[in-house]
């Protein structure tokens, strides 16, 4: 797994932690102990989060149950990076102090943790485990799309309410400070939720006979988080780096040569380190160790990986399907096959 300081934690099986405006800033710890004793002692929460987590206490189990998906989805997007999304297990939280600086890796994980939450309240919530929401009300009777008309029915997932309660719970804090980097975990937060809202699908079933489709009932889905992820992934490789304007009330390009940041845009203030070496002040975990491949040109070949410092070479054994056969019907078997392969990793810091 892997995430966080300046952001919102969750430690899996005991607490989340989510994340703050400020580096110096207490994380908001929140378990499964009874909502009143949960939030009177999590440090660092402003009044309107308290009061909130007092009211809400079914909703911040699910958040922390959720906490997994995005965290996955974050490490999915990077796995042949040198930086993997790592978490700190070590660390009182779950990314170190990877995001005290203002880098675009905390722009992208603003924004994949207030999508991850959107999209974990709005399922929760089409599936009937909170008592305060449900299906979208408002899609009811009739419509029409380009195939023609349609009835609203089913069960539309409400991501509005979703979205809702996300901005009010996770930027409560951040509008209380209005310092340049909250304004830059406001702006990542709203990029992240309007990203799910993106990929809502209109799905339908046909009714008619023999399945004419005379008559269609739809309702609106979203789609699998990967897509979510996907399109994040492409708003961190295009981020802006922004400076505050003269008035500390917005941003503008840090070079004059790129445009001005959307609402879907990820920005961030300060550059990356390189990820190559473990550094605790930066929050880099480095590369030593990590696998590589021998034969690529991209990002995940050895000696982008390593950084120049060469890989070393494990011949290990590993079990894989071999000889299918399909049985009629229906079902398809295969042997255990064992086979030797060379696994390469990077040298660690000499």
């Amino acid at each position: 797994m892997n995430f966080l300081p300046s952001g919102i934690c969750f430690y899996l099986s005991v607490a989340i932690c989510w994340f703050t405006s400020r580096v110096d800033a207490s994380w908001w710890y929140m378990g499964t102990l009874g909502s009143q004793v949960m939030c009177d002692n999590i440090p660092g929460l402003i009044n309107k989060q308290r009061q909130l987590c007092r009211q809400h206490p079914k909703v911040m189990q699910a958040i922390g149950a959720g906490i997994k998906n995005w965290i996955g989805e974050c490490q999915h997007q990077f796995r042949n990076q040198r930086w993997n999304c790592n978490t700190m297990a070590r660390e009182h939280n779950l990314f170190g102090r990877l995001l005290h600086r203002s880098s675009r890796e905390a722009a992208f994980v603003y924004a994949i943790s207030s999508a991850g939450m959107v999209y974990t309240l709005t399922r929760a919530c089409s599936q009937g485990e909170l008592e305060n929401c449900s299906c979208d009300p408002g899609k009811k009777g009739s419509s029409r799309d380009a195939k023609g008309d349609f009835d609203w029915g089913g069960c539309s997932d409400h991501v509005d309410h979703a979205i809702k309660f996300t901005q009010v719970f996770i930027d409560a804090k951040e509008r209380k400070e209005r310092d340049a980097r909250a304004l830059m975990n406001l702006h990542n937060n709203r990029a992240g939720r309007k990203a799910v809202k993106r990929f809502m699908n209109l799905e339908c079933k046909c009714h008619g006979v023999s399945g004419s489709c005379n008559v269609r009932t739809c309702w609106l889905a979203m789609a699998d988080f990967r897509q979510t992820g996907d399109y994040l992934r492409k708003k961190y490789n295009s981020a802006i780096q922004v400076v505050m304007n003269q008035y500390g009330t917005s941003f503008t390009s840090a070079y004059r040569m790129f445009k001005r940041p959307t609402k879907n845009d990820l920005v961030y203030f300060e550059d990356s380190p390189d990820y190559c070496i473990w550094d605790h002040e930066s929050g880099s975990a480095g590369t030593g160790g990590r696998v590589c491949n021998r034969t690529s040109r991209g990002a995940d070949s050895c000696e982008v990986m390593c950084c120049g410092r060469g890989y070393d070479t494990s011949r290990v054994s590993r079990t894989t399907k071999c000889e299918c056969k399909f049985h009629w019907c229906c079902a398809v078997h295969c042997r255990d096959c064992q086979e030797e392969v060379d696994v390469h990793t990077c040298k660690t810091q000499s």
